[in-house]
């Protein structure tokens, strides 16, 4: 054998190894149960009857902000999916539509967001912005209930920053989900922190009951009934304690994801990065600091009924 024909073969099995570890990362090691090989089918019946009354209600919104402001009505973006698989996903826009065209990916701010149209709003307020997902459920690619899909921007700095936050992949993304009902929007770490604890709930748990009451305390929140009233009433109620809260950093909230990101500048991948960067570094400032080891634990951070 030559030479040249040796390094061939090494670099086809170096890349057939290196595809193997990226598999391996995409999946986690969380293994989801048994309900969710037929759960896809379910979902996808639900969704095609929910699609019924839905869809001239898509295009009335549709057409509502087509005439309100400048863009398309229906916003397209790429989210990560079950395994790493990226979709594109579709909500009605409520944004201005060169929203990031400055800043580039950015997380919503919990507090009044200027991007926001005041149609979108409104929309948002009714978690009318959602609809459209119902297609995404029909294609395959996401279910009713399930952990909240995330760009890929910050999937890739999430995963680094955060012990086990690929278990969240396990299972196909949701329109809701049991993080979704008990936290606010992601703001920073310590957010996604508590919100992965109940996405890993959900997957280890997920049940036909479950789904139910979810998909029923949703629906009942689009009438705005209080949320302290419904999570009990369903049994929903969570509360997650972190092994960890630090205090500092870019963005950071009071470690329960109650940070209203006004005062911090947009949560952007890069932000994360030298927000992570700073934990490991706090304390003896030489990155030995056992916040590290320690974060290992918020993958089995306690999950409490409330």
């Amino acid at each position: 054998m030559s030479v040249i024909e040796s390094k061939r073969i090494a670099r086809r099995r170096r890349h057939s190894a290196s595809a193997s570890a990226r598999r391996e990362q995409a999946t986690g090691t969380l293994s989801p149960p048994v309900y969710f090989r037929w759960k896809a089918v379910l979902d996808r019946v639900w969704a095609v009857l929910l699609l019924a009354p839905g869809l001239p209600l898509i295009a009335f919104l549709v057409l509502l902000v087509r005439l309100t402001s400048r863009g398309p009505g229906v916003y397209r973006q790429i989210r990560v999916g079950r395994n790493g698989h990226k979709f594109m996903m579709y909500k009605i826009r409520t944004m201005r539509h060169d929203a990031e065209a400055a800043s580039g990916p950015v997380w919503t701010r919990t507090a009044l967001d200027p991007r926001i149209t005041p149609l979108g709003q409104v929309v948002r307020k009714f978690h009318l912005d959602e609809l459209p997902q119902l297609l995404n459920v029909v294609k395959g690619e996401m279910s009713l209930v399930g952990p909240r899909p995330e760009r890929p921007e910050f999937v890739h700095v999430l995963a680094e920053s955060i012990p086990g936050y690929l278990d969240r992949l396990a299972a196909p993304p949701g329109v809701t989900g049991l993080a979704q009902l008990n936290l606010p929007p992601d703001s920073d770490l310590n957010s996604v922190r508590c919100k992965l604890a109940l996405d890993c709930e959900y997957i280890r748990r997920a049940g036909p009951w479950l789904d139910a009451r979810l998909s029923l305390c949703t629906f009942l929140r689009v009438f705005k009934l209080p949320e302290r009233w419904l999570l009990p009433l369903f049994g929903l109620r969570r509360n997650v304690v972190l092994p960890v809260i630090l205090d500092g950093g870019p963005g950071l909230s009071d470690g329960n994801g109650n940070g209203d990101g006004s005062d911090h500048p947009p949560t952007t991948p890069a932000n994360i990065l030298h927000q992570a960067a700073a934990e490991t570094t706090d304390g003896d400032g030489d990155g030995r600091h056992g916040h590290q080891r320690k974060d290992a634990h918020t993958r089995h951070a306690p999950v409490k009924p409330r």
